[in-house]
């Protein structure tokens, strides 16, 4: 990492939709990085580990029958004795095996869409932003090659309202925030298109599913707004790593590690996710977004508990 020189993140910088603004230090702090840099490396170091990659295939089902699983992809078939799902916030895997929150009707806590861009903006490499809009937010951060990352979460409601139009409703909603509005004329985006993602869900999810074990986004999703994504899935692969050498050493039984998982896990992150999702519907409508950027500003201690609650207390 340090031969990427990457950017140290130290300040948290939070506007309301009306422009007022609370700047705090942050606890821990982090760097910034893209998932391109960093899934690149981790495959590269994985690769020099004999590790097998298969770029390009998508699984298409896991059954799971006498102590192994039968991995269906696109291109091969594969049978192991221990499986773990990293496949993000909502794939075909969740649908097809029915999980409960992807079986929800539309609601204040799974009915978002995300826009993310990477551009080039006159920005502090050291603080990561959260501008607020009306039912939505957007996060800046600087990440490597002096780039930032531009990424937003709202509603699919407030999409509608503007005729699906992303570049309509960043015009005539987000723009509504003066700090938005600087970012988004000032921006030189780097893709023709943003990546976008629907359907994104705050709904608990298990962290064990027919017998595999859960990783990341596919094992629970803090609201960007109160979490690092990026950090909790590093966080519950290192957790479910352990467990798994033991459990392949034969020391504990299949039970006893997806027990010990489930524990483990709702230990290091359930709390922090409960906070997230009340501090998400907090923020979600103009006025008490408003209300709490003021409020917040002459008590800085709040803020920091607020934040320890979020992102725990130590990196892992």
């Amino acid at each position: 990492l340090d031969a990427w020189h990457l950017p140290k993140i130290k300040k948290l910088t939070l506007s309301a939709p009306g422009g007022s603004v609370l700047s705090h230090e942050l606890p821990l702090g982090g760097f910034g990085v893209s998932r391109y840099l960093l899934d690149d490396a981790l495959a590269g170091l994985a690769r020099q580990h004999q590790v097998d990659i298969y770029t390009n295939t998508r699984v298409k089902d896991i059954v799971f029958s006498n102590e192994h699983f039968d991995i269906l992809t696109d291109k091969i078939n594969v049978r192991t004795n221990l499986c773990m799902g990293a496949f993000g916030k909502r794939s075909n895997i969740d649908l097809k095996w029915k999980r409960p929150f992807s079986q929800q009707k539309a609601n204040a806590l799974n009915n978002f869409i995300g826009v993310k861009y990477h551009a080039r903006i006159p920005h502090e490499q050291h603080v990561i932003a959260l501008h607020n809009f009306r039912n939505g937010y957007c996060g800046i951060s600087s990440i490597e090659d002096d780039k930032c990352c531009i990424c937003y979460l709202t509603t699919a409601e407030n999409l509608k309202a503007y005729g699906n139009s992303i570049p309509k409703m960043e015009k005539e909603l987000l723009s509504k925030n003066p700090y938005l509005q600087e970012i988004f004329t000032s921006a030189k985006f780097l893709y023709e298109k943003p990546l976008t993602i629907s359907q994104i869900s705050f709904e608990k999810k298990e962290q064990v599913e027919n017998h595999v074990l859960m990783l990341g986004d596919a094992a629970g999703l803090i609201t960007p707004l109160c979490g690092n994504g990026m950090s909790m899935a590093l966080h519950s692969s290192k957790l479910a790593a352990a467990l798994a050498d033991r459990f392949l050493q034969k020391e504990i039984s299949r039970n006893t590690l997806e027990l010990i998982y489930r524990q483990q896990w709702q230990t290091s992150f359930a709390g922090r996710l409960f906070t997230g999702r009340i501090i998400q519907a907090a923020f979600g409508k103009e006025w008490t977004t408003n209300l709490l950027v003021r409020g917040l500003r002459p008590f800085p201690s709040i803020v920091n508990k607020i934040i320890m609650q979020t992102h725990g207390e130590q990196p892992f």
